[in-house]
């Protein structure tokens, strides 16, 4: 398989937590030591529990460190809808969480003064159709009602933003922002290692049983870890160790390039300002600025693994037909990673047994829901207090005909980049 080393490595230097597994029982076990995870060990150690994390990679080796940095509060659906679906007693609490997502990222990055490149200074959402800019107007309209710092862009205004004619206007939420997202996972285990946090990579976990009181994990290399409670915060890795859960999601393949140091006076035209962005086309492109005067482009890749630098030309395209001037540019690294989507577009969260809890798909909005939902799940653990959750637990319901659902999102993509290529 090609190299799967993003821009975000370039100049970050790796101190592995300490090494392997204490083998003694502990009061949590985590499986799973990307945003979610590293949150959940970090609030769990601080409330005096004995912490156990376990990944079968090494650190920042799968979508925490292999996504955009973008750091997106909410969720997929805005608050009124949101209330609609879960009530008013539970959706306000919804509402709520989702709109502080980001700030968990944000807040947790100034409170622990963590080494990790971020900026603060939104993420606009880029309309090409006038549908898409009634929909944008709709959400300006339902987060303003809550207070919180969004406004919305005319065609001028998102061309002085961004830098490109391709848009009519657009959304733009000033909650948002970016930061080095393997940065964050590897200072996310410094602190929480030392917090008093055991964590161990390259350490898989091949099953998962209930053992008297407690969990039992069997481990790839010999040997076993016991639990009093386990929070499994593997996302779209998830495999059979929770019967069912694998197939409640489809995981898709988020490609991304990243050019070589662009020269001032090119970058000084595009995103001036420093926000991130996604567009509003059915398969998104998203794009934000990166260290060294680099731009970082993403989107949707093939649903296999990469075979070369053919399978990101896609984005490459994207790139010259928003920037002009950026023909010719160097790609100077290519990356992909995995995003979790459900049927229903929701994060879900299963406790599908007393003291086994986990949340997956997160749509694309990881980074800020990932980080903000691993305390919570520590606090329902301790207190055993439903409202302690980001969202009510629902029963594992797997995707009917889920091993035919490659087959389909990938005729559904194909038929997707058609539409929007007839909108451009």
């Amino acid at each position: 398989m090609l190299s799967n080393d993003p821009v975000w490595s370039l100049g970050l230097e790796r101190r592995a937590p300490a090494g392997s597994p204490k083998g003694t029982a502990a009061d949590l076990l985590v499986i799973g030591a990307g945003f979610m995870g590293l949150s959940a060990a970090l609030h769990a150690a601080r409330r005096s529990m004995a912490v156990q994390v376990i990944d079968s990679r090494p650190l920042g080796e799968a979508a925490s460190g292999l996504n955009g940095g973008q750091v997106i509060p909410g969720l997929k659906y805005d608050p009124e809808w949101l209330l609609a679906h879960f009530g008013d007693r539970r959706g306000t609490p919804v509402v709520e969480f989702a709109a502080h997502t980001a700030d968990a990222v944000f807040d947790l990055i100034g409170a622990e003064k963590l080494d990790v490149p971020h900026s603060r200074t939104g993420w606009i959402q880029a309309c090409h159709t006038e549908k898409a800019l009634a929909a944008a107007q709709s959400r300006h309209r339902q987060w303003s009602s809550y207070g919180a710092n969004v406004g919305l862009l005319d065609a001028a205004g998102i061309r002085d933003k961004i830098g490109t004619t391709n848009y009519l206007g657009g959304f733009i939420d000033r909650r948002a922002g970016t930061i080095n997202p393997l940065a964050f996972v590897l200072e996310l285990a410094r602190v929480a290692a030392e917090s008093g946090a055991a964590i161990a990579e390259n350490t898989r976990c091949t099953a998962l049983r209930r053992r008297n009181q407690g969990w039992e994990a069997t481990l790839a290399g010999g040997g076993t870890l016991k639990a009093r409670q386990v929070i499994l915060a593997t996302n779209a890795y998830s495999d059979g160790l929770i019967p069912g859960l694998a197939r409640t999601l489809v995981p898709l393949h988020s490609f991304q390039i990243a050019t070589a140091p662009l020269p001032d006076d090119v970058l000084a035209t595009i995103l001036p300002e420093g926000q991130a962005v996604s567009d509003s086309r059915r398969i998104l492109i998203y794009y934000r600025r990166a260290a060294g005067n680099r731009l970082i482009l993403g989107g949707r890749g093939p649903l296999r693994l990469p075979r070369g630098p053919e399978d990101w030309a896609h984005l490459e395209r994207a790139l010259v037909r928003l920037f002009p001037a950026l023909a010719g540019t160097g790609i100077e690294k290519r990356w992909f990673g995995r995003v979790a989507v459900t049927a229903d577009h929701l994060p879900h969260v299963h406790e599908p047994e007393t003291g086994l809890v986990t949340i997956a798909g997160c749509q694309g909005r990881g980074v800020g829901l990932m980080t903000a939902a691993g305390p919570r799940l520590v606090d329902y653990l301790l207190s055993g207090d439903p409202d302690a959750l980001p969202l009510p637990a629902i029963p594992i319901r797997p995707i009917p005909f889920h091993a035919f659902q490659r087959i389909g999102v990938g005729a559904m993509i194909a038929w997707y980049r058609l539409l929007d290529a007839m909108e451009q």
